[in-house]
């Protein structure tokens, strides 16, 4: 609202020179003149051209606007830089005027009405600086805007369904006899009309993007009726009444309004808030329309134009609230019969409330329901109830470039949003923005109900898929601002994009100069039953397709075991080295191989072979695959071990008989010949006796030993066929005296840190002890001078009276009550030793009465 308080425009502060720069004190106040000037224009109808420059863009609510524009100007730094007398040049101050309408150009479209407004201001700015120039203040030249480069040409339009503007749901409300700046929509630059037969496949309710429609209840009605009648008033020169309260001031060029004001409102706001179902009745809403005027009322002077037409609105207001509140909730039926449901659905046992994610029947295929969300709620006349619900389609029902890749589970929105039954809904489902659907997921959704995550808007004229910018915009107005906890995951989820799931679709003859496909259509209130691909060069703002993980190599096979010409044979050990092509023979430390006549062969018929899960590491084939073909005069014979004998160098030497008795060293095991493929027999090795000495006796008693107390070690998992003996297993001792060496530290460092605790706060109470005492002495030293201050400005209050009452005869007059006052307490005085001696008298009589005086009953004698 625009204040008639007079504002002393600002003055440049006095610097401490006389003269900064080349700039004279004249020209500092015309470039204060010219800012003043840009803020206090209106056009014919009132309107501010000015309002979306007053301060810079905020990047929280356009991102990407810092990163076009890099060299933000607003009329609040013009001033700031004005008190503050940063310019050395004018024409730097002009070039910063210049800044204002060029950047507003290159970021918004023509026609667009900040455009339109930055054209405006461009010509006000001119303007008066011809007017500076005319006076002599600055020369032609500085007069002149500095060319800042051409203005770029507008990219194609997105067309996607952003939420337009909050006015927009009160068409009727504001219509162009009122003086509204409201432009119906209609052809949009740059877009080429095809064929009307071109789409004769596609009826209108389908390419059409809508909008929900309105259900409103009839408080909502009743509050429209309102907004609506009190911008029908006109002041005397024909101006909108309303116009002051559209939007608050500028809080750069009224700063004193939000210090006066402690709750502003504005018509935007109170729109807003009614839009978004914040209002429980008319009184709620009226009570802040009353804020709004009597905010008017407050900060403008009685005799202003503003305070009149705030009292005049404010009357009407009452006026037009008492009518519709007489009037029934019948006269406010919609004119199809729909009631309005508020508060939701009950269908099924389930509360179905506007922001549900649900699937509903999907008509042409009935194993992918459409993924929509719930936009309004009603009943019809026949008392059935309804949704209205935005659809989101799948990759696969949209018509894109062939190379375009989607997430797992993703889908897109569209402009559709369509009615359908209760029953229609088959269940629960969610939708969450990309930047939080790897982060975690909903908490109060069930682990069985679908997810799927969103990225993009889809434009069914054009069949192109744009960027969402702000998640809050695709969301009905009831649940834009709410949020919802989510159970984070312990990391994020890194989430790769696939290839379109129809890319096979693409017709072998596609050219690049093709027509853009058409969707398969089905039923008339279904998605299309299948998308289609094309291969149409990219838009200059379309990203190119991810580029595709390389497969990793495949890994490198050994070689096929050969038959050995040593009788020595040890055990076979696949090695991660062996699995990828390296040396398979290197030997792992401490370990010896032993020949076929040292290790211990437990027979089969003794000792039960280890399930097949354990055998497959032992089997020669593994590594051989397909390509690999055995020689037709292949022997079976078990090949050369990976562990080769150095007995030098290791401390393990070959194992003793096993108690369980042993194998024939020269013997191939029963079945091996027969079966290539037959598990090798378990084999026994044992440590040698330096090494086994090393182990502590503790340890070694918790594993199986021979008979000599050499601890055994089997080339398979055994299986024990004696009921194992007790163990108790448990770390070695070097980490649990490492532990609890640890243990001890915490517990060192928790000790320290609870002392140098108890130590602060001790400190902490020593300290307010001293403030207290010092305090205390303070208050002892400063209570005999307080009392004598008090009794002297008493005494100096007395005689300040006596003054005012006796003027002249104040001394004789105050004389006279001392004396009376010295008399009165002589008296009392006489009259209190009086009493005393009269008591005493009594008490010696042994006669007192209830309040304590004496009591003398003539001659009598004192009584009991």
């Amino acid at each position: 609202m625009d204040s008639e308080r007079e504002q002393s425009v600002p003055q440049p502060e006095e610097p401490v020179n006389s003269i900064e720069g080349d700039i004279s004190d004249e020209q500092w106040k015309a470039m204060m003149d010219i800012t003043s000037a840009i803020y206090d224009y209106r056009e014919a109808d009132g309107y501010d051209p000015s309002r979306l420059f007053h301060r810079s863009v905020n990047k929280r609510l356009v991102p990407d606007y810092y990163d076009i524009i890099k060299e933000p100007m607003a009329l609040s730094i013009l001033k700031q830089r004005i008190n503050k007398r940063e310019y050395k040049q004018f024409s730097e101050f002009v070039r910063d005027c210049a800044l204002i309408s060029h950047n507003a150009q290159t970021y918004n479209r023509p026609k667009s009405q900040a455009y339109e407004d930055a054209l405006v201001i461009k010509d006000v700015f001119l303007s008066e600086l011809k007017k500076a120039a005319a006076k002599g203040v600055i020369s032609e030249d500085e007069a002149a805007f500095p060319d800042l480069g051409e203005i770029p040409e507008a990219d194609p339009l997105p067309d996607d369904d952003e939420e337009e503007e909050e006015e927009e749901d009160d068409d009727e409300d504001d219509s162009d006899d009122e003086g509204r700046r409201r432009k119906k929509p209609g052809p949009k630059p740059g877009v080429k009309r095809g064929p009307k037969d071109s789409q004769k496949n596609e009826p209108d309710l389908r390419k059409k993007r809508g909008r929900p429609p309105r259900v409103d209840t009839p408080m909502e009605t009743r509050i429209k009726t309102i907004l609506k009648g009190i911008r029908k008033f006109k002041s005397d020169d024909g101006l909108l009444k309303i116009g002051h309260f559209e939007r608050l001031p500028d809080k750069a060029a009224y700063p004193d309004y939000y210090m006066e004001i402690k709750d502003p409102i504005a018509i935007d706001i109170i729109k807003r808030k009614s839009k978004r179902k914040k209002y429980n009745s008319v009184d709620h809403f009226m009570r802040d329309l009353d804020l709004m005027f009597n905010n008017a009322k407050e900060y403008n002077q009685s005799d202003s134009q503003i305070y009149r037409d705030a009292v005049d609105l404010q009357n009407e207001s009452r006026k037009l609230a008492e009518q519709e509140k007489k009037k029934p909730d019948s006269e406010y039926l919609m004119e199809d019969g729909r009631f309005p449901l508020p508060d939701g659905i009950l269908h099924r046992g389930e509360l179905w409330k506007v922001g549900d994610w649900v699937h509903i029947q999907n008509t042409n295929d009935v194993s992918k329901p459409i993924v929509a969300q719930i936009y309004r709620t009603w009943q019809d006349n026949e008392g059935e109830k309804w949704i209205n619900a935005c659809w989101y389609y799948r990759p696969e029902q949209t018509v894109h470039h062939f190379e375009k890749h989607f997430y797992p589970n993703e889908v897109v929105k569209t402009g559709q949003y369509r009615d359908h039954r209760i029953d229609e809904i088959v269940d629960r489902c969610f939708v969450m923005f990309f930047t939080r659907y790897s982060r975690g997921r909903p908490r109060d959704l069930a682990p069985d109900k679908e997810i799927y995550v969103c990225e993009a808007r889809y434009n069914e004229e054009k069949h192109k898929l744009n960027k969402i910018k702000t998640w809050a915009s695709c969301l009905p107005d009831e649940v834009r601002e709410k949020d919802y906890e989510m159970d984070l995951f312990d990391v994020p989820r890194k989430i790769r994009k696939v290839p379109s799931p129809i890319k096979h679709l693409l017709k072998e003859d596609a050219k690049e100069t093709d027509d853009l496909p058409r969707p398969s259509w089905g039923a008339d209130n279904a998605p299309p039953v299948v998308g289609a691909v094309h291969c149409r060069p990219r838009d200059e703002n379309e990203s190119p397709p991810p580029e595709p993980t390389p497969s990793p190599p495949p890994p490198s096979l050994p070689p096929a075991p050969m038959p050995s010409a040593t009788p020595r044979q040890s055990m076979q050990h696949p090695l991660p080295g062996a699995a990828m092509g390296g040396p398979g023979n290197i030997p792992p430390p401490h370990f010896q191989a032993v020949s076929p006549a040292d290790p211990v062969v437990a027979p089969p018929s003794a000792v039960p072979m280890p399930p097949a899960a354990y055998q497959s590491p032992m089997n020669p084939q593994m590594y051989q695959g397909a390509t690999q073909r055995r020689p037709s005069n292949f022997a079976p014979q078990t090949p050369a071990g990976f562990y080769q004998a150095s007995p030098a160098t290791h401390p393990y030497s070959a194992a003793q008989p096993s108690p369980y008795g042993p194998y024939p060293a020269n013997r191939v095991p029963p079945g091996a010949m027969q079966n290539p493929n037959a598990p090798r027999p378990i084999e026994v090795y044992h440590l040698s006796e330096a090494a086994n000495a090393a182990i502590p006796a503790d340890i070694r008693e918790q594993f199986h030993c021979d008979d000599k107390g050499h601890v055994l070690f089997f080339s398979t998992p055994p299986l024990d066929i004696v009921p194992p003996m007790e163990s108790n297993l448990c770390h070695s001792l070097k980490y649990l005296a490492s532990k609890e060496e640890r243990r001890k530290k915490v517990a060192e460092r928790k000790r320290k840190r609870e002392e140098e605790r108890k130590e602060r706060d001790e400190e902490a109470k020593r300290q307010r002890a001293d403030e207290e005492t010092a305090l205390a002495a303070r208050i002892d030293a400063l209570a005999p001078k307080a009392i004598e201050y008090m009794v002297k400005e008493m005494t100096k209050g007395t005689d300040q009276l006596y003054r005012v009452l006796y003027e002249d005869q104040a001394d004789s007059a105050r004389a006279a009550d001392n004396k009376a006052r010295d008399s009165r307490i002589l008296a009392d005085r006489a009259t209190h030793e009086h009493t005393a001696q009269i008591q005493a008298q009594s008490k010696n009589q042994g006669f007192v009465n209830l309040k304590g005086d004496a009591m003398y009953l003539g001659g009598n004698s004192p009584q009991a």
